[in-house]
Order: C-alpha cells, then structure tokens, then sequence
C-alpha cells in the first residue's frame, strides 16, 4: 500500500494529483479536515499509531513536511512495516532550543488569532511566487484547518525526537524530494536524511507535489518501480 501523509495545516487534498496517478491512501490526519477534532498536545506516536491502524500490512510512506516526520515516526515505531520512504520538503533533525520555543509560540498563536493570519503570512514560502493555482488550494486547505488541531499538532512537533538514528538503524529504500526553492527545508537539510535517492525538483517551493505534480510524480514512479 502506498500511504500518502499530508502536511501542516493541510488536509489530504493536499494529495489530489499524486491519487490521480498512484493506487494510493491519503487519510486526514487526526486534528485536521475530516478527521476526529485534536486539542492540547498531539505527540507524533499518536500521529504513527493512528495510520497503523489504518494500514495494518506493509507500507509504502510518502510524506510532505510534517507528513514526513509522521512518515519516519512510523518508521521508527513499526520497521518491520515500512516497505520504503518518500520524504518530500521535510527534516529528520530534532527541534533546537530555539526552534522548539518557536514553534511552541506558533501553536499559541494559532489558538489565540486563528490560522488566516498565518495562513496569509506563509503562503508564498508554501508555494513559488506566481504559481496561482496551487496557492489558491494551498490557501483554501490552510483557512479551513482547524486552529486547535493545528496547534495540537505543532506542539507534538516540538518534541520529536531525531530520526536519523532510528533510519540508519533500520534501512529501508528512501526518496527525498525537495523544492529548489523551499526556505523551510532546502536541498542541504534534505540531504542530511540518509536516502538512496535524491531528487531537487527546480522552481518548486515547500509543496512541489502540488506546484510540479508531473515531476513529483515522475519522481515517485520512477522510485517505486525500483521497489
């Protein structure tokens, strides 16, 4: 099964041009769109634990930016599950002092004002300035995510641990995918994740799945037919 795990604050529509190609699942994560509401802390094992359930064989994981550390939390509770790694846009390092209080003061801040003043406030690092139509998707999943959720979510993230021990201690066939242009995770964090494949997908910010589905595609095809 190839499982498609979506970012933060987005919801599995996030997915719409990958499950136009691929046989593939994309659930809600729990907190966002359809899925059961989330309040105060959602650790990352919540997160793995409840795709488990959803596929309970061996997977295939593909996840973006949060997704992917969802994606390698999975992999770190349940190796003998995981198949292979798509990593797109994400960092398997911890929080540092200074980027876990970060990240803290967001979730805050996201309970307090609601996500349209952050959602209007990183659009244009989501995607590549000018690329309209995906902003238009990539604003619409961030205005309708619930704050609480997202909030829940951004405080299990500040205590993720470092997955890189964890990836070398299992391996598994890894892809990492990145936007030339991501300012969040660019190609050197990327390449700190130990993979067997690297792929810069040129013009693409933080969600090149959604910016330059044929080549994001292409990517993933091309990686799964080595499987």
């Amino acid at each position: 099964m190839l499982l498609l795990v979506h970012g933060h604050p987005f919801d599995h529509t996030m997915w719409h041009p990958q499950l136009a190609r691929f046989d593939a699942v994309a659930p809600d994560l729990r907190g966002y769109g359809a899925a059961e509401p989330a309040r105060g802390v959602t650790p990352m094992s919540a997160f793995a634990d409840d795709l488990a359930a959803i596929a309970p064989g061996e997977v295939v994981l593909c996840g973006l930016s949060m997704g992917g550390q969802v994606a390698m939390e999975f992999h770190r509770r349940y190796p003998e599950r995981v198949r292979a790694l798509i990593l797109a846009d994400t960092t398997a390092r911890a929080e540092t002092p200074e980027s876990r209080q970060d990240r803290l003061d967001m979730a805050d801040r996201l309970s307090r004002e609601g996500m349209e003043p952050y959602a209007r406030e990183v659009l244009w690092k989501m995607v590549s300035p000018g690329n309209d139509a995906a902003a238009e998707h990539v604003l619409k999943m961030m205005l309708s995510a619930p704050p609480e959720g997202a909030a829940a979510a951004q405080r299990g993230r500040a205590d993720r641990p470092d997955y890189r021990e964890s990836l070398r201690a299992h391996p598994v066939p890894t892809l990492v995918v990145v936007g030339s242009e991501d300012v969040y995770t660019p190609l050197d964090e990327v390449k700190l994740i130990p993979a067997t494949h690297v792929v810069e997908i040129r013009g693409a910010a933080h969600l090149p799945n959604l910016e330059r589905p044929e080549e994001f595609n292409d990517a993933v095809a091309g990686f799964l037919a080595t499987l």
